[in-house]
């Protein structure tokens, strides 16, 4: 059994913080999970959701906060994230989305990557990330 993990988040610039990333997380011991990307078009009760960002973005956080919840975690065990979505102006509501998931100051690293399109139609986000418990 590995020791419990140590997550230490260095304090972000004022950028960064308005943000809500930390330009490092440090961590020591626990276990490290490699989480696959999530995406969905549906929300948790089965309701269509395609192209809905907000909803999508919402969805894909309580989606990673399951898994992590199988393994004894939650989403203040992720260190790291890359998220892809498909039009930056939703740069700024996702910002907000995830300022809201996690306590300030205790933001994940992240990168914020544009692409153009995604495996499925009606897709608009996928969150990928690193977690240690």
């Amino acid at each position: 059994m590995s020791e419990p993990a140590k997550i230490t988040y260095l304090e972000p610039n004022a950028m960064q913080a308005s943000r809500a990333f930390s330009p490092a997380v440090i961590t020591q011991g626990g276990r490290t999970v490699w989480l696959a990307g999530q995406t969905t078009t549906t929300d948790l009760d089965g309701r269509d959701i395609s192209g809905d960002f907000s909803a999508q973005a919402h969805a894909c956080f309580s989606l990673i906060d399951q898994t992590l919840r199988r393994l004894d975690g939650t989403l203040d065990n992720l260190v790291t994230m890359t998220v892809f979505i498909n039009d930056p102006r939703f740069g700024d509501q996702f910002v907000k989305i995830r300022s809201e998931k996690f306590s300030p100051g205790r933001y994940p690293a992240s990168a914020l990557i544009t692409v153009s399109h995604f495996a499925r139609p009606g897709i608009v986000i996928e969150i990928q990330a690193v977690a240690v418990i």
